[in-house]
């Protein structure tokens, strides 16, 4: 085995280390995307350029809007790695993203709402 057979492996691909992929980063604010989170990318005239093989692979995944959750299995990265990627392509605007809207059962009803406004008029 010669020193490059090391980064391949048969069964999984190319090895490598997600820390690589991101340079050491992780998620910041702005990469603080939920699972739900759907991502899709921007019309643009032009290729972008600069972007490694995995910002590659997510802008061309996301032409439909597409979920963080997804993104890291089609692009087989994990999901730390998939929201420093995001947000790398969010602060070039190469990306926008749309959060899960919360279903209106998650929402309180009429009668607690009133409830707490009557306990907060007491006052």
């Amino acid at each position: 085995m010669s020193g490059d057979d090391s980064w391949y492996d048969e069964a999984a691909g190319p090895l490598v280390r997600p820390y690589t992929i991101t340079s050491g980063r992780t998620p910041g604010e702005a990469a603080r995307l939920d699972l739900a989170t759907q991502v899709m990318t921007l019309r643009t005239e032009q290729e972008p350029t600069g972007l490694g093989p995995e910002h590659r692979a997510i802008v061309q995944l996301c032409r439909r809007p597409v979920s963080v959750a997804e993104i890291g299995v089609y692009v087989k990265v994990p999901l730390g790695v998939v929201r420093v990627l995001c947000g790398d392509l969010i602060e070039r605007g190469l990306v926008i993203t749309r959060s899960p809207s919360p279903s209106p059962a998650s929402a309180p009803d009429l009668e607690t709402l009133q409830a707490v406004l009557d306990g907060l008029l007491k006052y």
